[in-house]
């Protein structure tokens, strides 16, 4: 079995954070099922009270980092601390994290109470502290009034609180979510972001968190973790990876809609391999531009309008415009890049 943890077109754009900030650091770290590879060498500094997002495709081994993270699957090399304490091999009680799952995970014979201090009453825990600490933590969830009631009286956003609660009263040193709002709404996902955001900030906590929407990823992490096919593509801020991609996958993945991606050569960009444009750098017009273009659909989102443009010899350009765009389908207008805001891999 080999452990091929580089590639030829792969370079590592992580910048070190100051020694004794951080919380867990990971090195060289790969993970094999069977004989699938799934993780190539990753390395993986997070800093104390930051929250920091792992996010990619379905596939491309988020998940599996996290699990690896909380000892709930072995590594096949590489070294991971937490708290500057070797773990690579540690049992997942030895480790000081709690995880948040997708599906809540909660007892539904129990009351709210009972599942939040269920960890504590497991390990042997006083009463009276344990009764102190469930009040704690429903208090900063907004749960008090309903400790009494049972998971099923409850909406999809008080449970996950209820998960939540769970993991604050064990005082961990990272708090792991493993794409915690994906059974949620729309409208209540977008609460919950807030509400995890907000709750982060009272305890200064360190949050490794597992998404597949970018959304999540960008509204409440200070670093983002992008992955594709098992290695780390970039990591940076919100809007270092957005303004800055240094890949055409991160281009491509970060930001909605989508960046505007082509061969070079089929823009005219001599020495170019790909040549990205995001919608709203885009400026258009009825009379004159670099690409003329017929528009074949509009998105009206209220504020903002999504044109899709057919360019002959180049295909689909998707343009942002502002919501009482003048432009209507079948029309041809024309599109040019604004000066300094193009992007060439």
């Amino acid at each position: 079995m080999t452990t091929d943890t580089t590639s030829p077109d792969f370079k590592s754009v992580i910048v070190p954070p100051p020694e004794g900030s951080l919380v867990l650091e990971i090195r060289k770290l790969n993970f094999f099922y069977g004989q699938h590879q799934a993780l190539f060498g990753v390395d993986l500094p997070v800093k104390k009270n930051a929250i920091t997002a792992l996010i990619g495709p379905s596939g491309c081994g988020k998940s599996t980092l996290l699990r690896m993270i909380a000892g709930l699957e072995d590594v096949t090399s590489g070294t991971m601390t937490i708290g500057g304490a070797d773990v690579t091999h540690a049992e997942p009680s030895k480790r000081g994290i709690a995880m948040v799952f997708q599906s809540y995970a909660l007892y539904p014979h129990m009351t709210v109470a009972e599942n939040i201090g269920f960890g504590l009453s497991l390990a042997g825990r006083p009463r009276a502290e344990i009764a102190e600490k469930v009040k704690a933590a429903a208090d900063s969830l907004q749960l008090t009034g309903l400790l009494d009631r049972k998971p099923k009286a409850l909406s999809g956003g008080q449970r996950q609180r209820v998960a939540i609660g769970r993991a604050i009263v064990r005082d961990p040193k990272i708090f792991l979510f493993d794409e915690p709002l994906s059974n949620l709404d729309a409208s209540l996902r977008a609460q919950m972001r807030l509400e995890i955001s907000e709750l982060h900030d009272r305890l200064g906590a360190t949050m490794v968190y597992v998404t597949h929407d970018q959304v999540e990823a960008m509204t409440m992490a200070d670093k983002i973790v992008v992955l594709n096919a098992g290695r780390v593509e970039q990591v940076g801020s919100p809007m270092d990876l957005y303004r800055n991609p240094q890949t055409p996958f991160v281009a491509g993945f970060i930001g909605s809609p989508k960046m505007n991606l082509y061969e070079g050569s089929v823009v005219q960009e001599n020495g170019c391999g790909i040549y990205g444009v995001r919608p709203e750098d885009l400026t258009l017009s009825a009379t004159e531009g670099r690409w003329q273009g017929r528009v074949k659909h509009i998105e009206r989102l209220g504020a903002d309008a999504i044109i899709y443009l057919e360019v002959d010899g180049l295909g689909q350009l998707m343009a942002r415009d502002k919501g009482t765009s003048p432009y209507q389908t079948g029309m041809t207008i024309w599109a040019t890049p604004v000066l300094g805001m193009e992007h060439r891999f």
